[in-house]
């Protein structure tokens, strides 16, 4: 997926000489190709964060297009503030490149460990915040935030997970993509890392549908309604907070148009106890296959026989 992702930066940045690549002092590796045909078009801003995106803001208001880079632990969270003030508030075109999202840099600790930042950036007005599962996915949202007249966030976690598509798609602001049809009782919501999971544990629940929301912001009322009723329970799994995430986006909106179970899956309110490998941290967290099935079996337990 991180090739992808420099991929499409190549591909737009060639396409339109408007288009800048900032970054706070990461992805070197990532940017090789970049840097080596896109030369004029990058900026390392250094360990500066607020100010890359304070400069990002001023370049999007001379008429160019900024990409702005960094960790999701960094961006958006240390430049909150000026995404919200010189950023949305302003409603400029302006793309920000959380990487590593999630636990996905699970031996840094909590410090470099990001499962608030959709949390933070959904009370934002005008930001549209977006999140592939797969390389699919991840050039779809690229085109897609490119073609966007505001700011967006663009969410990368763990990125080498394998594909959930099988061929080049293209995506709508709020749209959710069916990977899985059924006309069972559960269907899965899940977002990012957490899609490849959602489509495994599936297998274990007969007539299970499952899909995927790369678009976390807008998210379309009307498709998520569609879906809460035509099953009996929703469950939403995310490598992300439950609190305030793509499950609580979930939430709100089946509470308002169409009323029904939703089992929210995702990291509870608490920080990384230990550190170690992404596995390790997965399992320390519950959001192994394993995990997920063993909540989505305790949480239908809990409830009024659900008939299949």
């Amino acid at each position: 997926m991180r090739t992808a992702f420099s991929q499409s930066l190549i591909r737009l940045a060639q396409a339109d000489p408007n288009v800048v690549l900032l970054t706070g002092d990461h992805g070197y590796a990532l940017f090789d190709e970049f840097r080596r045909v896109c030369a004029q078009q990058y900026v390392n801003a250094g360990i500066a964060e607020q100010n890359m995106v304070g400069v990002a803001a001023g370049l999007a208001k001379a008429g160019l297009r900024p990409i702005v880079y960094g960790l999701s632990a960094f961006v958006p969270i240390r430049v909150l503030e000026q995404i919200k003030i010189d950023v949305c508030y302003e409603q400029l075109p302006v793309i920000f490149a959380g990487d590593g999202a999630g636990v996905v840099y699970s031996a840094l600790g909590s410090s470099h460990q990001s499962t608030e930042d959709v949390a933070a950036l959904r009370a934002l007005p005008s930001i549209q915040i977006l999140s592939p599962a797969d390389a699919y996915e991840l050039k779809a949202c690229m085109t897609l935030a490119y073609e966007t007249a505001g700011p967006v966030y663009l969410r990368m976690g763990k990125a080498d997970l394998g594909d959930v598509h099988d061929r080049p798609l293209t995506l709508r602001a709020g749209e959710v993509l069916n990977l899985r049809a059924g006309q069972g009782p559960l269907a899965f919501l899940a977002t990012g890392s957490m899609v490849k999971t959602a489509l495994k544990v599936a297998d274990d629940f007969p007539g299970a549908a499952v899909w995927s929301v790369p678009s976390i912001k807008p998210l379309s009322e009307a498709a998520v309604a569609s879906v809460a009723r035509a099953h009996q329970v929703l469950v939403v799994v995310e490598e992300h907070s439950v609190l305030g995430g793509l499950g609580a986006a979930v939430a709100e909106i089946v509470s308002t148009h169409a009323p029904t179970y939703v089992c929210r899956i995702g990291i509870q309110d608490r920080f990384s106890e230990f550190c170690g490998s992404y596995s390790y941290l997965m399992q320390e967290h519950r959001l192994t296959a394993d995990d997920v099935q063993a909540q989505v079996e305790a949480f239908l337990g809990r409830l009024t026989p659900v008939s299949s």
